[in-house]
């Protein structure tokens, strides 16, 4: 496993060597944790001219959701509280010999960016950019394997939460319990804030649980996701409680689910990204609906929950093989409801079976 860190870290090194930089300064957590194989809190990577150097601000803490460091990495824990990883990884590079430092400056504020020059007046700065996101982009067999993981454990808590009655319970009490049956079923923990919408307001994006009891007829949306050793998938499902599903309701889930087929169907490599989401975006656009949809059906998923590509009208790029995306068009209707659906999928190329469906929980409409 060393061995995958290690050609990550190698890669990125030739990048920088080729533009000038002796060094590179890492310090966006993701960033760490796919050159380490650790995040902890706060922590900054220092690729210099002789080692690799993990600065942390504390101790190691043993966390799961911190990960463990590779061992070709070595650790540095700063003796003073409060000392900052990232001016310390600075200062080490000057003491090194380097001349130059990478550093990223879309994750750097103004006030630590004084401070590293301040620190190390000697080194010229520059932006390492978003090297490393790209990097990040194409996932190797490893990192899918976590994502497939994290799509059953996240299966396996809805299909739980679906066996249990439903009507009376609060959006609150639901989402809880869906996010300790994620950590029940062997992972970290949630991949972002469980969504559990109901009535009037399922369907709704990103919709915060409240204290609304579930109740006949409803419409429940849900939307949750597995962290696995710091991989995050998600999936999004709606349902009706307790009884026969409306005309209205079965109208609008046939038009989402829909549109999110031909999404996912859309999923291939070479294909802009743009192109997928006008795809889905205009099977509810000819029902009428397209004024609901969001500003994008999907995105890329792994370290981060929301990570390039992104699938929307001004998307730049196009899809490779080994990408995993979420395909996730929705619409809410105020006062009444909605319906959002929403599955991980890893591209594929056709002769290789076309799109890897993660998510595997049933998209039929279920009376619950």
């Amino acid at each position: 496993m060393s061995e995958l860190y290690a050609a990550r870290r190698t890669r990125l090194r030739d990048r920088c060597a080729a533009t000038g930089s002796a060094a590179a300064l890492i310090s966006r957590p993701a960033n760490v944790r796919y050159l380490t194989a650790c995040a902890p809190p706060g922590a900054a990577l220092l690729l210099g001219p002789s080692d690799d150097v993990l600065l942390c601000g504390r101790p190691l803490s043993g966390d799961p959701s911190e990960g463990r460091p590779v061992d070709d990495v070595r650790v540095s824990v700063l003796p003073g509280r409060g000392d900052d990883p990232v001016v310390a990884g600075a200062d080490l590079a000057a003491k090194a010999g380097a001349d130059t430092l990478a550093v990223e400056e879309h994750h750097l504020t103004v006030t630590r960016h004084r401070a590293l020059s301040q620190v190390a007046p000697q080194l010229r700065l520059a932006d390492l950019a978003c090297a490393v996101e790209a990097q990040r982009l194409v996932k190797d067999d490893d990192e899918i394997a976590c994502l497939r993981i994290a799509a059953e454990i996240a299966d396996q808590a809805l299909g739980e939460l679906l066996e249990s009655i439903l009507v009376g319970r609060t959006e609150r009490h639901l989402a809880l319990e869906l996010e300790r049956r994620l950590v029940d079923h062997g992972a970290d923990g949630p991949a972002f804030p469980t969504s559990v919408a109901t009535g009037p307001n399922a369907g709704r994006p990103g919709h915060l649980p409240t204290d609304r009891r579930v109740e006949e007829g409803d419409f429940l949306s849900v939307c949750l996701g597995a962290n696995y050793r710091g991989y995050r998938c998600e999936i999004g499902r709606t349902f009706v409680i307790g009884t026969t599903p409306s005309d209205w309701q079965i109208e609008l889930y046939d038009l989402v689910f829909a549109a999110q087929r031909a999404g996912r169907e859309a999923l291939a490599p070479g294909v802009e990204c743009r192109e997928v989401d006008r795809i889905t975006r205009h099977v509810l656009d000819a029902a009428g609906y397209g004024e609901r949809l969001g500003p994008w059906t999907g995105h890329g998923v792994g370290l981060e929950i929301d990570e390039d590509p992104q699938l929307s009208p001004a998307a730049m790029g196009k899809l490779d093989a080994c990408v995993p995306v979420t395909v996730e068009p929705g619409v809410h209707i105020p006062g009444r409801g909605g319906v959002r659906i929403d599955d991980t999928l890893v591209v594929r190329p056709e002769a290789d079976g076309g799109p890897e469906l993660l998510t595997i929980t049933t998209k039929e409409l279920l009376a619950l």
